[in-house]
């Protein structure tokens, strides 16, 4: 059975730092695309970040220079390193493995003041 297992999320202030991580279970990520989403309210899911197979990286406008994607074969692990934190990037962030249908739970960020 193909799992995606997220950590990390929680509330900062704004300019802080947070990292997710995606870990894959039955599946081996480094066979797949993995892709960043975040769900923020009142607003389409947004597509932030994806890592490819040979580690082509691609980042939305709205993060480019503050989010970092990154993946640890050893650990079979897809991170995403989140800088400069703005309240604007409050949403709810998955991890996505589009050819398996896979999706992480979930993990909740909140940047406020």
């Amino acid at each position: 059975q193909v799992q995606l297992v997220q950590s990390g999320g929680g509330e900062v202030q704004p300019g802080e730092s947070l990292t997710l991580s995606c870990t894959g279970s039955g599946i081996i990520l480094s066979d797949y695309p993995t892709d960043w989403y975040r769900d923020a309210p009142g607003k389409p899911r947004e597509l932030i970040a994806d890592i490819t197979m040979s580690g082509f990286i691609h980042y939305a406008d709205s993060v480019t220079g503050r989010f970092t994607i990154s993946r640890d074969d050893a650990k079979n692990t897809v991170y995403l390193q989140m800088d400069s934190l703005k309240p604007e990037d409050t949403a709810v962030y998955y991890c996505n493995v589009a050819r398996a249908k896979a999706w992480g739970q979930g993990a909740q960020v909140t940047v406020s003041a």
